[in-house]
């Protein structure tokens, strides 16, 4: 199967590469700017007709939620005009097309975990730009696939467990926002996953599905987590992690209180239900501790 990939550096981008790297049977590779550019639509037909995939995967967005909010045309044309093109790109071929998406397009006010039908309502324009590629997608792409996930983290690029290991090595301290739950999402299990859809088979099988690290956590739980892996997998002393709120710690940006969500539907569909956050949290831990990155 030869599998092209929207997003050359980002987390699944890379999950992704380096899956296939171990996978005799699979040829994917990534595709980026300036050769491969969301906003040139002739950039991205040219690069399918010249690669021949079986497949295509949009990993690539405009990630950046914070400077969003001053750039949402950025992150728009992006998120909503660029997806949509790849898109049809896929659908004019007759190609799997599967879209990430993200927990942002709730407002975060459910008391329970995200289904797939429940209304959306984002808060902020990174969110609003990710919604209207859901619908963009759809409507010029009717097979679409579009996973939902949250709080990704890798070895790769910067991200939240990565953030905590290097402030806890220099930081007795750390206070850490408690009134925010998701679901941790290991970026080479979302890769895994992906992959996994796409041999299962697609057709029949268009629409929304949720795609995210098994179990919630808080915030200061999840960095709880990773103070813990590190101290036991390397002995490294962990700071201590105290609970503060969103209210103390402001962003430009809302973020959602609540991003759980819900995969039955995905599991129900493909037999595909990912780890335990923790489990991967562990596993992403002592990669990077055995790497060297850290410690």
């Amino acid at each position: 199967m030869r599998i092209l990939v929207a997003g050359k550096s980002g987390q699944v981008a890379l999950a992704l590469e380096e899956l296939a790297k171990g996978r005799e049977d699979l040829t994917l590779e990534t595709f980026g700017r300036p050769d491969f550019d969301l906003k040139s639509p002739t950039s991205m037909d040219a690069a399918v007709a010249a690669f021949r995939p079986d497949a295509i995967i949009n990993a690539a967005a405009y990630t950046a939620v914070d400077a969003a909010e001053t750039d949402e045309d950025e992150a728009t044309a992006i998120n909503t005009d660029g997806a949509a093109a790849l898109a049809a790109i896929a659908h004019a071929r007759g190609l799997p097309f599967l879209h990430i998406s993200t927990d942002y397009v709730f407002d975060g006010t459910k008391d329970a975990p995200y289904v797939e039908t429940d209304p959306t309502g984002p808060t902020g324009a990174y969110g609003r730009s990710k919604l209207a590629g859901e619908q963009a997608v759809t409507k010029v792409n009717p097979d679409a696939l579009i996973f939902r996930t949250a709080w990704v983290y890798s070895p790769w690029g910067k991200n939240f467990l990565k953030t905590m290991l290097k402030l806890g090595a220099t930081r007795d301290t750390l206070g850490v926002v408690a009134d925010q739950v998701g679901n941790p999402t290991y970026a080479p299990d979302i890769a895994a996953a992906l992959v996994a859809v796409l041999e299962k088979g697609t057709t029949g099988k268009a629409g929304v599905y949720h795609l995210a690290g098994t179990g919630s956590v808080s915030w200061h739980g999840f960095a709880t987590r990773i103070f813990e892996a590190g101290e036991r997998i390397a002995g490294h002393k962990a700071p201590t992690v105290n609970a503060i709120t969103t209210a103390d710690y402001p962003t430009p940006a809302k973020r959602p209180a609540n991003s759980r969500l819900d995969c039955s539907k995905l599991e129900a569909t493909f037999g595909i239900r990912l780890p335990a956050w923790q489990t991967s949290t562990d596993a992403c831990v002592k990669r990077l501790v055995e790497t060297g990155e850290v410690g």
